[in-house]
């Protein structure tokens, strides 16, 4: 009976399990690392927009319900970017001269749409339905924070996977009445939970699911 033997330069291979173990490792670091860093999040993100939009004065100072521009919260998956007709109902007579405006006149004039840049951008693998969560008693400041206090809007939250289901497993503390949802200086009454009647559902019912199918679709 014959025995094979492996020819004698396959005993090189045996340096390369040592250094195939470190580099797997330093991958799983590199990976672990990078995947929890803020740049990747984009925690933190602010792009320069077109436009310089506040909503510190728009949400803010003028107190103006932000379902005015995001028309569409309520009712789809998407919150609308408000088109530059929406803007023109008050910029045509309102500092209709500004500088700062000039790409808006621009896209009014010209019929093209002003290329805002998206700040809050999920992967494509990801579903998130802002209508599913406002008429449930959820604000927009428990993903976007305070935006009527922002002069140039920037994401607060990482919108990463575990955040999302911190909220799902426990989304009591982020509840409010519904008239309440686009005030974002809304605080809980001290000691007096009476404003949960007004939901659509009790605090008690609202379950929100956590299976994988839930976001990824």
């Amino acid at each position: 009976m014959s025995t094979f033997h492996f020819p004698r330069w396959t005993n090189h291979f045996k340096l390369l399990i040592p250094a195939g173990a470190a580099g797997g490792v330093l991958y799983a670091v590199t990976f672990v690392w990078l995947g929890f860093s803020p740049k990747t999040i984009a925690k933190g993100y602010a792009p320069e927009q077109p436009i310089p939009f506040s909503h510190a004065l728009h949400a803010g100072e003028l107190d103006l319900d932000c379902r005015y521009c995001h028309n569409t919260v309520e009712e789809a998956s998407h919150a609308a970017i408000p088109p530059t007709a929406t803007c023109m109902n008050c910029h045509t007579a309102i500092r209709k001269d500004s500088p700062k405006l000039a790409a808006l006149r621009k896209s009014w004039t010209d019929g093209t749409p002003v290329q805002w840049v998206r700040v809050h951008d999920l992967p494509d693998y990801a579903y998130f339905n802002h209508s599913a969560h406002v008429t449930r008693g959820v604000s927009c400041v428990s993903c976007h924070g305070r935006i009527d206090q922002m002069e140039v809007v920037t994401q607060m939250e990482p919108l990463s996977m575990g955040w999302c289901l911190d909220c799902h497993r426990n989304p009591e503390p982020h509840l409010r009445p519904l008239d309440e949802i686009t005030n974002l200086g809304w605080t809980r009454p001290e000691g007096d939970d009476s404003w949960k009647a007004d939901l659509v559902y009790s605090a008690e019912e609202i379950n929100p699911q956590e299976s994988c199918s839930t976001c990824h679709r």
